[in-house]
């Protein structure tokens, strides 16, 4: 034997309307706290050449998407999220060298107000390889108001000229992004 409860609304206690329903399956989450948002993602639109084992800021200028209008593609590169709580952060740096050289390492690293807060690293020296992407990614907390994160990396090539490769929608380059996954 089987139950079934209907309801076009779910309150909390206070009689707020957690969650409703217009009837035909569309489910409208109305709790800022039960939303994965401000969120974003970005990538490079075209290859971004860099000084060679040189920490540098990436530069993603395509949003995917930007729910709240927190990162900044254009001139700082930064993701200052205006809610408080804690954020998951990724990102990947797609270095390589232009030519025939090959690329030693790659790192790729998040910054929180100015500082790494994590880092990964690809090292290939003792068999060096043409295409590193290193996979980053960190929780951190946010207080809503004045903290900020960026992306950097590091490329060390043989070689020829160091860049952040660009991505397309549907290929994985030099992207990062982030979400809220818990309320302050």
């Amino acid at each position: 034997m089987a139950s079934i409860i209907k309801a076009n609304q779910l309150q909390d206690f206070g009689g707020n309307s957690i969650i409703t329903s217009d009837g035909s399956g569309t489910v409208t989450v109305n709790s800022a706290q039960m939303k994965n948002t401000p969120a974003f993602e970005a990538y490079l639109s075209s290859a971004q050449t860099v000084s060679d084992n040189t920490t540098t800021k990436a530069q993603p200028n395509i949003e995917l998407f930007d729910t709240d209008s927190a990162y900044d593609n254009s001139s700082t590169y930064r993701f200052t999220p205006q809610v408080a709580g804690k954020y998951l952060l990724w990102g990947v740096i797609a270095g390589y060298s232009d030519g025939s050289s090959y690329m030693n390492v790659t790192k790729s690293m998040i910054y929180k107000n100015g500082s790494v807060v994590r880092n990964a690293t690809m090292d290939l020296r003792s068999n060096p390889g043409r295409y590193l992407m290193p996979h980053v990614q960190t929780i951190q907390e946010a207080n809503g108001s004045s903290d900020y994160f960026e992306f950097f990396g590091v490329v060390n090539g043989t070689t020829g000229t160091q860049k952040f490769d660009a991505s397309t929608t549907n290929f994985d380059g030099t992207r990062w992004g982030a979400y809220r996954i818990i309320g302050a």
